[in-house]
């Protein structure tokens, strides 16, 4: 008698469908965060459900795109970055909605992959996620596929699909382009999603790897500086062209750059007279084109070269609709916003104000990742859902404090972090690490220092009987609370005052104070000087409600009337 073939499974086969299943889970409070009005409905159905009465639509007409984010996939896929590729994906869909004149509503992804990781996974749909919170789209959907044999390794494949909607008579070109109409070009992010195969071939003429010093780009790695995310226009475009009534085309800058693009929102007989000697060209062209021996023409279908919006407003002016700006530094936030690390040990308050902050359009900092040293902080759970890389770092696991630095410094550099914020974190630094993080470090304190250095600083403020208590962003030097400071903001002490209301109190000042410090230093509007702090003149304010007293100037430049406005 023959033995029996035991049966196969489709686990045998390559595919986890429980792997899928912890994926999803995982990726829920990310696809909720992107909610909208029309979309509130949860991931798992087997569709996507939009109320476009919801969004604010009377007579709507819909609008499509769907795209891919090319070969720049193989450089994610090759260096082990995965967070911001989803935004590109994301970008790419949705910035082709925008130039019709269409506000994007949702969005859906497929991602397919050889073998399932949930990790990477999340980590791409946390940058979808991110994406679509820039473009204030919601993600209602999509589809994940293992699928071996079809692909490799670590290969993974995405595509990503949006739907849009305009007003009737609202879409984009108009009807109306005539001659001496002036064209504005909106600068871009750096190569957006465009050209990679072509990078990817100058990159191996370079013979550099993916983890060397960008020759372009001070303090990122090539593959950092190479995946910088495409940039998302939607916002501040839809509120210029509703705004003002004076863009008549959009042309959105992908493969086949200028020459190919500007053409299809033209009329057939018209033409496009473009000074090139406008453009200010980021440094990755030009290296590019010097890498390769790369000539202009080729340079101008291939790349933005710097460029990833050309607008047609009406006004035949040198100027842009109101709204709009010269330059305008999209979604994505300004072209060079500084890259912050944040450092937590608990829930990570400030943490999310920082990162609430730095959702703005116009916020001159995003935040790149969050390093703890308590794996149970309930702060990196919020982090990772917002898609932002996280890292639990305990002092166990290393020999030494130093050691310990060590491994954090290793960590911040691997986020491409420039600015490192303290947020509740709990531990002294070493001075090694202090030193060389000085004058790039800052720490918010949860008293009105120099008063109240260390912990327990409500109490105390409560038994010293102080009327006035507060908090401090200051430069992180090496004697604890004791550097330089950037900004206070005061709260009363009320005589009926618990240490618990007081420290209410005091934690609303806090998420209203630190994304002002940080403003001021990744804008460059404050620095240490000689052990002391230095601002750009006339930088303080004094908040108009009276709560926030900020030391960002000299006594003489406050309105000191202010100090005595604060009420219960």
């Amino acid at each position: 008698m023959s033995e029996r073939t035991e049966g196969l499974t489709y686990a045998q086969a390559g595919v986890d469908i429980d792997a899928g299943n912890a994926m999803v889970e995982r990726i829920k409070p990310l696809v909720r965060a992107t909610r909208r009005p029309g979309a509130d409905g949860e991931i798992g159905g087997f569709g996507g459900l939009f109320d476009l009465k919801a969004a604010g639509f009377t007579d709507p007409v819909l609008v499509a795109a769907n795209d891919g984010v090319g070969t720049k996939l193989r450089i994610a896929i090759e260096s082990g970055r995965h967070d911001t590729i989803g935004i590109d994906l994301v970008a790419m869909c949705v910035n082709d909605l925008v130039v019709q004149g269409a506000e994007p509503l949702f969005f859906l992804d497929y991602f397919a992959t050889a073998k399932l990781d949930p990790e990477q996974g999340a980590a791409i749909v946390g940058g979808i996620a991110k994406g679509c919170r820039i473009a204030g789209c919601a993600l209602i959907g999509g589809e994940t596929a293992e699928m071996p044999g079809m692909y490799h390794g670590n290969d993974y494949d995405l595509a990503g699909f949006a739907v849009g909607a305009a007003e009737r008579g609202q879409l984009l070109p108009t009807d109306d382009i005539v001659e001496g109409d002036v064209i504005l070009g909106l600068a871009s992010s750096g190569l957006h999603s465009n050209g990679f195969s072509l990078v990817r071939k100058v990159v191996d003429r370079s013979g550099l790897a993916w983890d060397a010093p960008a020759p372009f780009a001070e303090g990122m790695t090539l593959a950092q500086a190479l995946l910088e995310p495409t940039r998302i226009y939607v916002k501040s475009l839809l509120r210029a062209v509703r705004g003002t009534h004076g863009i008549k085309a959009l042309a959105h800058i992908t493969g086949g750059g200028f020459p190919d693009n500007i053409p299809r929102v033209l009329p057939k007989d018209f033409s496009a007279e473009i000074d090139l000697g406008t453009i200010a060209v980021p440094p990755v062209f030009s290296w590019l084109a010097a890498t390769g021996n790369i000539a202009p023409e080729e340079m101008m279908r291939t790349f933005n070269c710097g460029i990833g919006r050309r607008d047609r407003p009406a006004d035949r002016q040198d100027r842009a609709p109101h709204g709009l700006g010269r330059r305008l530094p999209g979604e994505f936030g300004p072209v060079n916003r500084k890259r912050v690390v944040v450092m937590i040990s608990g829930r990570g308050t400030n943490m999310a104000a920082l990162v609430e902050a730095a959702a703005e359009r116009d916020y001159p900092a995003e935040i790149v990742g969050v390093i703890s040293d308590n794996p149970e902080a309930s702060g990196l759970a919020f982090a990772a859902a917002k898609g932002i890389p996280v890292k639990a770092l305990p002092r166990s696991d290393f020999p030494s404090r130093e050691a310990h630095d060590q491994a954090i410094d290793a960590t911040i550099h691997g986020f491409g972090g420039e600015i490192v914020c303290l947020a509740g974190y709990m531990r002294l630094l070493t001075a090694t690490f202090v030193n060389e993080w000085m004058g790039r470090m800052v720490n918010i304190h949860p008293a009105l220092l120099p008063l109240f250095k260390g912990l327990d600083t409500h109490r105390r403020a409560l038994d010293a009987g102080v009327r006035l208590h507060g908090c401090t962003v200051h430069f992180v030097t090496a004697g604890m609370d004791d550097g330089p400071i950037i900004a206070q903001a005061a709260v009363p002490v009320l005589p009926d005052d618990t240490e618990e209301r007081l420290q209410m109190r005091v934690q609303k000042a806090e998420h209203r104070l630190y994304p002002l410090a940080l403003r001021l230093l990744a804008e460059g509007n404050v620095r240490i000087e000689d052990g002391s702090t230095v601002f750009t003149p006339r930088v303080g304010l004094v908040s108009p409600d009276a709560s926030l007293f900020s030391l960002s100037a000299s006594p003489s430049d406050v309105d000191v009337e202010a100090l005595a406005r604060f009420t219960p």
